[in-house]
């Protein structure tokens, strides 16, 4: 597998490494140097929007080094035809400054962790950026190296490194830390070291970025919970419920948070848990938003008690269940009156509730022309 030094790396990755200033009055400084004709002629015949790069990406276009066939002929040998092609450069044009034997060692780490030809391209044309920046070559290659240790997915390492590029562009040691940190967390919380690997995958899947997240995150914001009186149960729950956001909460946050919930509920230590299980979304908002969405309700009529009954609710904007008492209230569903349940969730679970109320109101009485039926029947 060839090696990328620093010394090999593209123009582009070049820049990025230095960390070279990206300000507009340097963009216009770069603009000012006539365009490589060759580059321009080569993307125009691939039917790329030469005036989009030039709004966007005019720097590109100066250079004197670029090697556009060259990147089409690795694209096209990775299963791209012409528009992907196309597509791929109108979005990263910068693509075409990487040299073309960077470019064939960072597709031969990435096939490393794709199923397929197919599924790269897929993930490639969805983020050109992450396999196009070639800095930390070494790093990205240790910690694939040490995530397939886990026996974790090849798909989900795809998407990470995709999706989060940063965690492969740090030492390995740090990733070591974040994941030793889970395995603790899992194991401390009751969790089997069977389903330690499917655990993983399951956060890893739901937020890309938990690897950015320090250590010492995880731990502050277990340990704030764990005094609040949750369960090793409760509290294995709530991470997953959470999709691994409870490594990016504040204890201070969570803290208003639960205490405004207790307060303006009315509401008893037990109580509470049961609220936050039931909706954990209450630890990652705000006291303006929670207090802003809770007055709202309050104002259309809405009591404590069905709150209390399904503190979903409150995920939802003030305008959305205005909307929702509105649509309902025209088909006699008086929702102050009833229950909650019927306007929470998605939009989605919503119009399915909404529909069963709208076919209710259509369906006759009594129909004329159907036969009737005998007791024997």
């Amino acid at each position: 597998m060839l090696r990328v030094t620093a010394a090999s790396l593209c123009t582009y990755c070049r820049r990025m490494s230095l960390h070279l200033p990206s300000s507009a009055a340097t963009v216009t400084s770069r603009n000012k140097r006539p365009e490589n004709q060759h580059t321009v002629d080569s993307l125009y015949e691939l039917s790329v929007d030469i005036r989009k790069v030039r709004k966007f990406k005019g720097w590109v276009l100066s250079e004197s080094s670029a090697y556009v066939s060259e990147t089409a002929d690795l694209l096209r040998d990775m299963g791209a035809d012409t528009s992907v092609i196309t597509r791929i450069l109108e979005t990263h044009p910068e693509a075409v400054l990487c040299r073309p034997e960077d470019v064939a060692a960072q597709r031969d780490l990435w096939v490393s962790v794709c199923p397929n030809k197919r599924e790269l391209m897929s993930i490639i044309e969805k983020f050109p950026a992450s396999f196009f920046t070639l800095t930390h070559y070494s790093n990205q290659r240790a910690n694939i190296l040490y995530l397939r240790s886990l026996r974790l997915s090849k798909r989900i390492i795809g998407k990470l490194m995709a999706s989060a590029p940063q965690s492969f562009s740090r030492p390995v040691e740090k990733n070591q830390e974040v994941i030793h940190t889970l395995r603790e967390t899992y194991l401390d919380l009751g969790g089997d070291e069977g389903n330690l690997r499917i655990w993983l995958q399951k956060l890893l899947s739901q937020n890309p970025h938990i690897l950015l997240r320090p250590a010492e995150a995880w731990r502050d914001s277990l340990g704030f919970l764990r005094e609040q009186g949750f369960t090793t149960e409760e509290l294995l729950s709530l991470v997953s419920s959470l999709k691994a956001s409870i490594a990016e909460l504040q204890p201070e946050a969570m803290k208003q948070a639960l205490s405004y919930i207790e307060g303006a509920l009315v509401c008893s230590k037990d109580e509470l848990k049961q609220i936050v299980i039931r909706c954990p979304a209450i630890l990652y908002y705000s006291l303006p938003i929670l207090a802003g969405r809770f007055q709202g309700l309050m104002d259309v009529g809405v009591s404590m008690e069905q709150v209390k009954e399904s503190p979903n609710v409150l995920e939802l904007t003030t305008q959305i269940v205005l909307y929702r008492i509105q649509k309902l209230a025209s088909y006699g569903y008086d929702v102050p009156s009833g229950s909650l349940e019927v306007i929470v969730g998605t939009k989605k679970d919503f119009e399915m509730s909404y529909g069963k109320l709208h076919l209710r109101q259509q369906r006759p009485l009594f129909n004329p022309v159907a036969p009737l039926r005998s007791a024997e029947d």
